[in-house]
């Protein structure tokens, strides 16, 4: 329903054509979607949390096996069909809810990585070998960016007031509690969402530009052919692109047809769905800058380490 109204607001009312009008569309659209994501999933996650011992859950998660929180939020991340902006929302309603820095953030990396979408699409244009390797690739870096992100203390980095959650009501209370909660649950969301959507539309804009004006020529004939620094120069001119996974695929096919080798070429589409600027633009508000980097090294590094082993085995 918003992207047939977007595309008519920009293209017939407006006939905006050319770089600019894919500039614009995307811009619009991608604002709409993800201030909806962020006032929904912001105000579920608070309004839920009263009714619910998030503590014994962070308890759970943080226990003994540390391997199911990061495995369950990996394997989570596939079942959401988000982009690495729009995944944000949930991640910060994670943190809301008190669960560890370390999971929140292999749900992060997983869920723009790996969906339903992304698998069909691999599969349909490279078997399922390729598909089933790139999914595990794409898993195992979730997991081992959570863990070692998880492992470092850096819970101080988190930028954003995490309440504790509480749920002192009884039965007697349960109809004025349940107005208190939701009145509290929208004070709760506006206040995040007040403090955050500046560095959403900053953001947004940068990879609409981006996603209007940078052609994939380019790409292919900087980061295309065998040479040793091809994944290297793949993801650094990955991470200033904005793109879901499921927009990529198309494009990879593309650049593999212009020569460009496939470990390279997924290096790349990992760089770009995984680490967008955007992505840190929109972040900068609710983690450090020290954060911010952490995250994209260790991130950076396991994506070109997955190009350099495609492009070794294939």
């Amino acid at each position: 329903m918003w992207k047939d109204f977007v595309d008519y607001l920009t293209y017939e009312l407006w006939s905006l054509e050319g770089h600019l009008g894919e500039a614009i569309n995307f811009f619009i659209y991608d604002t709409i979607k993800i201030f909806f994501l962020l006032i929904v999933i912001i105000y579920i996650v608070s309004f839920l949390r009263s009714f619910f011992p998030v503590e014994k859950v962070r308890d759970y998660l943080s226990g003994k096996h540390k391997l199911i929180g990061h495995i369950s939020a990996a394997f989570f991340g596939m079942l959401t069909p988000f982009c690495s902006c729009s995944a944000i929302p949930l991640f910060l309603g994670f943190l809301q809810a008190r669960i560890p820095l370390g999971v929140t953030f292999s749900y992060l990396v997983s869920a723009p990585l790996s969906d339903a979408v992304v698998i069909a699409l691999l599969f349909s244009l490279f078997g399922w070998k390729i598909t089933l390797l790139y999914i595990s690739c794409a898993l195992l870096i979730a997991m081992v960016a959570g863990l070692i992100i998880g492992s470092m203390n850096l819970e101080k980095e988190v930028l954003i007031e995490v309440k504790p959650a509480t749920s002192c009501c009884n039965s007697q209370e349960e109809g004025s509690n349940f107005k208190a909660r939701v009145k509290e649950a929208w004070e709760a969301t506006l206040d995040i969402f007040k403090k955050i959507y500046p560095y959403v539309i900053i953001g947004i804009a940068i990879g609409a530009f981006i996603h209007g004006y940078v052609p994939a020529e380019t790409i292919a004939t900087y980061a295309g052919g065998d040479s040793w620094y091809a994944p290297l120069l793949g993801v650094v001119m990955g991470i200033p692109m904005y793109s879901s996974a499921a927009g990529m695929i198309p494009l990879i096919e593309v650049l593999t047809s212009k020569g460009m080798l496939l470990g390279t070429a997924l290096s790349f589409m990992m760089a770009v769905v995984a680490l967008s600027l955007p992505e840190a633009m929109i972040l900068k508000r609710v983690i450090s800058l020290k954060l911010i980097s952490i995250f994209f090294g260790i991130v950076g590094s396991a994506i070109l380490l997955v190009g350099y082993i495609f492009n070794a085995i294939l």
